[in-house]
């Protein structure tokens, strides 16, 4: 009997790998699925194509009235809205995808230290995203600010708080494509962790919408859209909507990544692959 648990024990795996290892394999994953870079590459089109049409739009029946309220970064970033939906998507299949293919067990028996596989995906998703988001937001706000041609006001980077909404903007992409993964870690299911990603990204705030405006103008400011605007607009539209300042809300939105993703990698311990 202690023969056979001694030859069991020895044949389990060493656990001599180290994050690094672990990023290497995340990173052969993300780069060798094709899925992967074409949403990316659709991230970066639709963002950029629909800030070009809105900015196009904008410029072709410009009138004297048109600068009233006018937030020209807000309107060159404003294909982010359709692009955080395709990083959300991402965020939850390069969870998902592993266990609805059965390979998560693969994962799991070469790296036993399971929060060590989570850490190692979110390091890989937030490097490659980081660049895909910044890329995507400069490019919009430059061609999108120079198709804004005067009259049309228009901004530069060194426009008051305009380099800080088209960086973390950058930024608002990548850990809203976190909080989807977040919920892919505890759901397990990509059809599942989608529907519940685009529910509370779109369907809460029309709920919240249908509420007595006293909750709603106090409450609304906790949802990752109204977040979202506020990241992305220079000044904030409705003064009787409560609302966090920029980088406040980015670390409100932040807290909630953080949360349903140490959640995730509990449940990830606790439940069979």
């Amino acid at each position: 009997m202690s023969t056979t648990s001694t030859t069991r024990s020895e044949a389990l795996p060493s656990g001599r790998y180290s994050l690094l290892d672990l990023v290497r394999s995340e990173w052969t994953k993300l780069r060798t699925v094709r899925s992967t870079l074409w949403t990316y590459a659709v991230t970066i089109l639709i963002g950029i194509g629909v800030s070009v049409l809105a900015t196009a739009e904008t410029r072709a029946h410009w009138n004297a009235t048109s600068s009233v309220g006018f937030d020209p970064v807000a309107l060159s970033l404003i294909g982010v809205f359709f692009g955080q939906l395709v990083i959300g998507i991402l965020g939850v299949m390069i969870v998902s995808a592993e266990y609805s293919t059965g390979t998560i067990r693969a994962t799991f028996a070469a790296s036993p230290r399971r929060p060590l596989v989570l850490v190692a995906k979110i390091v890989v998703f937030v490097v490659a995203t980081t660049i895909v988001a910044e890329f995507l937001t400069f490019t919009s706000f430059l061609i999108g600010q120079s198709l804004l041609t005067a009259p049309a006001t228009h901004a530069t980077l060194s426009s008051p708080d305009a380099l800080r909404s088209v960086f973390e903007t950058g930024l608002y992409l990548v850990v809203i494509g976190l909080f989807a993964m977040g919920l892919a870690t505890i759901i397990r299911h990509t059809a599942g962790a989608i529907s519940t990603f685009v529910a509370i990204l779109l369907v809460l705030p029309a709920i919240f919408q249908a509420l007595p405006s006293s909750i709603y103008n106090s409450y609304a400011r906790f949802l990752p859209s109204r977040i979202g605007s506020t990241i992305i607009s220079r000044h904030f539209a409705n003064p009787q909507v409560l609302a966090f300042g920029p980088w406040t809300g980015l670390l409100v939105l932040m807290g909630y990544a953080a949360l349903v993703l140490v959640v995730g990698g509990v449940l990830q311990v606790r439940r069979d692959a």
